[in-house]
């Protein structure tokens, strides 16, 4: 999800900032300070207000201001945050939780969508393998990054489960955000696109159990591979924000 106009601009400096701690919890924001800093009107920084507060990342009263919320009371799903706190110093940490939250959930998807997955579903999952195929053979990164979140978001829809489905955003923004922090490789790889191709077979022909084998492969290799891509990095290696919006510059995904 992105912003638009003269709100997503100061979420854009005030997101960022909040998630990598350069305003820490508990500091109270004026919304005159905002209108100064920033050049911007009261109703751009209420605006942009109200949809931090819908994160859970401020929280505003009358006569006390707005005040930075502690970390533990985020919205941890939303996939600005997970964008904001991707370009920040705990970026290492939020990869290997979200892709534990992967490796929990999606297999287990799969599973369930192998039996209740609708024909347009099957359908889709089916389009979206030959896209896969066809984007990694031609190098058409952008393309497969794109089919790629549509796939997994497919899948957790396919499952059934509402809980699931509500997480396609939340996956699909960890797809660009290690994308966008060089976290994959530059070529799609022989082995991903073939996993994927056996999930969608599998969840049309009704295979719980080989459905859910082939996410897990996918999900479990996906954090060795984070894993060790982040171990490799030197502790000290600056984590900038990413210039690109999702969806501008990709890698290899699974």
């Amino acid at each position: 999800m992105e912003i638009q106009g003269l709100p997503g601009k100061l979420l854009a400096e005030l997101g960022p900032a909040i998630a990598a701690g350069e305003i820490p919890e508990g500091a109270v924001l004026r919304i005159e300070e905002l209108e100064a800093r920033f050049g911007v009107s009261r109703t751009v920084v209420r605006e942009a207000v109200r949809i931090l507060e819908s994160m859970r990342l401020v929280a505003s009263k009358r006569r006390i201001g707005i005040t930075v919320q502690p970390r533990r009371d985020w919205d941890v799903f939303d996939p600005l945050v997970i964008r904001w706190r991707l370009a920040g110093a705990d970026r290492a940490a939020q990869l290997r939780s979200l892709g534990s939250l992967r490796v929990a959930v999606e297999p287990a998807a799969a599973a369930l969508a192998a039996q209740c997955a609708t024909a347009d579903q099957c359908r889709e999952l089916s389009a979206l393998a030959v896209e896969l195929t066809v984007t990694a053979r031609a190098a058409d990164l952008v393309s497969f990054l794109r089919h790629d979140i549509a796939f997994h978001a497919t899948v957790l829809r396919a499952s059934g489960n509402e809980m699931f489905a509500h997480l396609g955003d939340t996956v699909g923004a960890v797809l660009t955000g290690r994308t966008e922090h060089n976290l994959m490789p530059h070529q799609p790889r022989a082995y991903a696109v073939q996993l994927h191709r056996e999930v969608a077979e599998a969840i049309c022909a009704g295979a719980p159990d080989r459905a859910e084998q082939a996410m897990r492969t996918i999900v479990t290799g996906a954090l060795a591979e984070l894993a060790t891509e982040l171990d490799a990095r030197p502790a000290a290696q600056p984590l900038a924000r990413p210039a690109a919006q999702p969806g501008e510059q990709s890698g290899e995904q699974l």
